[in-house]
């Protein structure tokens, strides 16, 4: 089990940051896989080994399948997004990735095969904010929905996509940032 710790970092590495912007950029751009959502959002989990003071990132795994419209969870996100959400310009039912959960179990044995733990989840920001126009932090949506799960929440800050950032919150919280540092492999 992940906790936080105020003197851990995140380390993921230059090929694995660009893995996730690949992701990004192709999902923004409408270029979609067989079999995955047809929307212009990217997810997906991050997975490595732990140490004392470090987390390193060593899998990066897209989930493919949004389950957002399959009840039960259509009615559960909607009250989430009702009661949550700030308004934007993406109107709220087409916010708020479920991921997929025979999709989730999956992943979760990959992880189980190879030795390696789930730090958390990722997901793009994309339209600016007043107030926050970069979109690098977490909403109050992300909070809510991270709290007690023990892992991290990525924010992968596409308003510039030419400048893309990446920033690590556990829980959701932004009083419990992780530095993320990008190394050469």
């Amino acid at each position: 089990m992940i906790e936080y710790a105020q003197d851990i970092s995140i380390i993921l590495p230059s090929a694995k940051w660009q893995e996730i912007v690949n992701h990004c950029t192709r999902k923004l751009a409408g270029d979609f896989l067989p079999g995955e959502t047809e929307v212009n959002r990217a997810n997906g989990i991050l997975a490595g080994v732990t140490n004392e003071s470090t987390l390193t990132v060593e899998r990066v795994l897209l989930v493919k399948k949004n389950a957002r419209n399959v009840e039960p969870l259509k009615t559960y996100m909607d009250m989430m997004m009702t009661e949550h959400a700030k308004p934007s310009t993406t109107p709220l039912g087409q916010r708020g990735w479920i991921t997929d959960p025979e999709e989730l179990r999956e992943c979760c044995e990959q992880c189980e095969r190879e030795d390696i733990n789930i730090f958390g989840t990722y997901h793009i920001h994309m339209v600016p904010w007043e107030g926050d126009p970069l979109r690098d932090t977490p909403t109050h949506l992300d909070k809510v929905l991270a709290e007690n799960s023990n892992l991290y929440t990525f924010i992968v800050a596409m308003v510039d996509m030419s400048n893309p950032s990446i920033r690590a919150f556990y829980e959701g919280d932004i009083d419990k940032e992780t530095p993320v540092i990008i190394n050469n492999d």
